[in-house]
């Protein structure tokens, strides 16, 4: 017992330790936003901030505040796109999970083939373009991530996991596929559902490739697009001789902060209200083949 408390206790700090070297960064990321500029250069980084400031806030969010249009467009499109991207998803692997289904290998065949491999970039942004018309429009940004190989592979294989008596019984008492999908099978899934959400809608939050590719209307600029222009105004502005002494006057590491900030804030927050499911979820949805 002496011994395998000690293995606890070592192994407890080791982890404590591990989480607070990841820390850390984020601290000092935190703090750096909140510092002024000048300081920055004088005393260099630090966890606590040596001089507070709020003007690296106020130069993001500043004149007509496009970042507050950008966040919206953001959050729409995350949560949108996550939640038709759970329902698509998760009839198609459920469909898959079901002995009974017909040709279910044949299409599995083509799932695993779409996740080897693909079109390119050429052909889906033709297909995206010129034959959906799709283009400059806010569906655009979650339409073509409706479904994902990997995803629909990790929910087949979660729902296999499900024993088929409760399926039989919710049958005998006549229940339709539907009906018992949606009041037995998603109540019983709700881990891998919460865990796959939670990447889809991390994914949706950082995605800027799209937005910079397909989206030339400024006021469907996504969050991480427009922070992304933000930043490379600033490196332009420090770079031009013209501006040299205005651009002197802006912040740039404390912006730069403040921009990881905005960014990361809304996942971290959420993230500690889904980690109980997240890695039951992963777990069972990949362990059973």
């Amino acid at each position: 017992m002496k011994q395998l408390s000690f293995s606890r206790i070592s192994l407890n700090v080791v982890f404590f330790l591990y989480s607070a070297l990841s820390l850390i960064p984020l601290l000092i990321i935190l703090s750096v936003s909140f510092t002024d500029e000048q300081s920055i250069f004088q005393s260099g980084y630090g966890v606590v901030p040596q001089k507070f400031s709020l003007n690296a806030y106020s130069y993001i969010l500043a004149g007509n505040s496009p970042i507050i249009r950008a966040y919206l467009v953001t959050i729409f499109v995350t949560l949108a796109g996550t939640a038709l991207h759970l329902i698509i998803s998760s009839m198609f692997a459920y469909s898959l999970s079901r002995n009974e289904v017909k040709y279910k290998n044949m299409v599995s065949f083509l799932v695993v083939f779409c996740l080897l491999f693909n079109g390119g970039l050429v052909p889906w942004y033709i297909l995206l373009s010129k034959y959906l018309h799709l283009k400059d429009t806010i569906f655009v940004l979650f339409v073509p991530y409706l479904v994902s190989s990997v995803n629909v592979l990790i929910m087949r294989n979660f729902f296999r996991t499900i024993p088929d008596s409760i399926i039989e019984s919710a049958r005998i008492d006549g229940s339709g596929e539907f009906n018992t999908f949606i009041k037995l099978v998603i109540p019983l899934s709700t881990p891998v559902l919460a865990t796959i959400g939670l990447f889809v809608a991390v994914f949706y939050w950082n995605d800027w490739f799209t937005a910079a590719i397909l989206v030339e209307n400024s006021k469907l600029y996504t969050l991480q697009f427009l922070l992304q222009s933000i930043m490379n105004n600033i490196a332009f502005l420090q770079g031009n001789a013209l501006t040299v002494r205005a651009a002197a006057m802006m912040p740039d590491e404390t912006a730069r902060m403040a921009t990881c900030v905005l960014a990361v804030g809304p996942i971290v927050l959420t993230y500690p209200f889904l980690q109980k499911y997240f890695v039951k979820g992963l777990t069972l949805g990949a362990v059973k083949s």
